[in-house]
């Protein structure tokens, strides 16, 4: 059996990859902030499915959070075939807005820890010439907006570099980007939805399965519903400049900074 690391698995994506991953036989490590949560989560995956859950409670906001989940990876005893770097969050508020503490704390996560935990992965994964790395990013890496955009657009750009560099090796890299997924994202930060169309959102599950099926076609980049391709198909071809106008308001409207 494969073991799979998630971060931020107790919830939305993080928490469909594990149920996914769980009921296709794959044993996990369940990576989060909230050690009661991935406790309840781990039973009930191993009760469910008779897999091996295990726990490893990480910050990734914070160096030692990193390092913990670093030396998971690296541990040659009980290697890990497949990492999602799931985890993440939005600030609310425009530009100037946020404080810079909380600026820095998104860019940690977002691009340090998935940096860091990419390369500690992919080096053992290349080793035994086979693995596969999925790192969350989302359509707002397409459009200028903001902090949180800008930085899901170095997770596309990291992932999808470091997928040529590592071609012919075995090992798979894919940035995944979703739009609206019904998830807690907009709760913890504060965010309404009342305001987002219905058509927008995307169901966590089928999301997963659609990202896994293009992680195996061998993908470097994931757009995981025709309503979003279409969409970015659009962003194409719009002038950067009625973009930029485009996309503030929008965002304004409905998404993170």
């Amino acid at each position: 059996m494969t073991t799979a690391l998630i971060t931020g698995a107790t919830a939305g994506i993080g928490a469909a990859f594990a149920r996914r991953l769980a009921a296709d036989g794959h044993n996990l490590v369940l990576v989060a902030r909230d050690t009661e949560r991935l406790r309840e989560q781990a039973t009930e995956l191993h009760d469910r499915h008779g897999i091996e859950a295990e726990v490893l409670r990480a910050d990734l906001s914070e160096d030692d959070g990193i390092a913990s989940v670093e030396d998971r990876l690296t541990d040659r005893l009980h290697p890990v075939d497949l990492l999602v770097n799931n985890a993440g969050f939005g600030n609310k508020g425009h530009y100037l807005d946020v404080p810079m503490a909380d600026e820095l704390k998104m860019l940690k996560v977002h691009c340090e820890a998935v940096l860091r935990l990419t390369s500690a992965a992919a080096g053992g994964m290349r080793e035994r010439g086979r693995g596969g790395v999925v790192n969350v990013a989302s359509v707002a890496a397409f459009v200028p907006r903001g902090t949180y955009g800008a930085s899901k657009a170095w997770v596309v750009q990291f992932t999808q570099g470091a997928a040529k560099d590592m071609a012919g090796t075995g090992v798979r890299l894919m940035a995944l980007c979703p739009g609206f997924v019904r998830t807690e994202f907009h709760q913890r930060a504060g965010m309404g939805t009342g305001n987002i169309p219905g058509w927008m959102w995307l169901d966590a599950d089928k999301l997963v399965a659609t990202a896994l099926a293009d992680l195996a076609r061998g993908k470097s980049v994931s757009v995981p519903d025709p309503r979003y391709k279409a969409l970015m198909g659009v962003v194409k071809v719009t002038p950067r400049g009625l973009l930029g106008g485009m996309t503030s308001k929008t965002g304004r409207k409905y998404g993170p900074q």
